[in-house]
């Protein structure tokens, strides 16, 4: 009796629990950061802004720096000239800058900045695309101060790769410009 049942119900058995097989869908990587915090960058240079606690700023002479973000590896490049009657040539060049990436963005948002208050009159340009940079600005004063500001990440551009890390830094990049103060 034993036997008949291991003959009929054990091959049964084998048979009737096989499941089909479906792949499963790719994962995604989720990357969350921390909110940010500010704190005001302040030194011996004629303007100062906000700057993201968590990022390490370093001096390149000049009032030049840059803003590294290790656990992004990206960077965020400052410069500043003095404007003596030659702010057409800073805009031009700036603009230059950041439309030379038109080969490879797919799009570039200009977004234009006025505070009246503090005088800081700026562009922001948000490059969409697998470009070198994501996001550029420039801020002046239009008679003394002109600084620009470009984003780089250490790694291939692939836009959707680092949208997260890249949409971040562009908030910092914002706050950078929308807390720029002349002195």
């Amino acid at each position: 009796m034993i036997k008949r049942f291991l003959y009929i119900f054990l091959p049964l058995a084998l048979i009737g629990c096989k499941e089909d097989v479906t792949p499963k869908p790719s994962a995604e990587l989720r990357l969350d950061y921390v909110e940010a915090d500010f704190v005001r960058f302040e030194n011996e240079c004629p303007y100062s802004f906000e700057i993201n606690d968590d990022a390490i700023i370093k001096g390149k002479g000049s009032c030049n720096f840059t803003i590294d973000y290790p656990k992004m590896k990206a960077t965020i490049f400052l410069t500043y000239k003095d404007v003596n009657g030659n702010i057409k040539s800073h805009l031009q060049d700036a603009q230059k800058l950041t439309y030379e990436h038109v080969i490879k963005a797919d799009d570039i948002v200009e977004q234009p900045y006025i505070n009246r208050d503090s005088k800081v009159y700026g562009m922001f340009y948000q490059v969409q695309g697998n470009a070198a940079t994501n996001a550029q600005f420039y801020v002046t004063d239009s008679v003394k101060h002109f600084v620009t500001g470009s984003v780089y990440f250490y790694a291939k551009p692939n836009y959707d790769s680092i949208m997260p890390a890249a949409d971040y830094i562009k908030n910092d990049m914002r706050m950078i410009m929308e807390t720029m103060k002349w002195k």
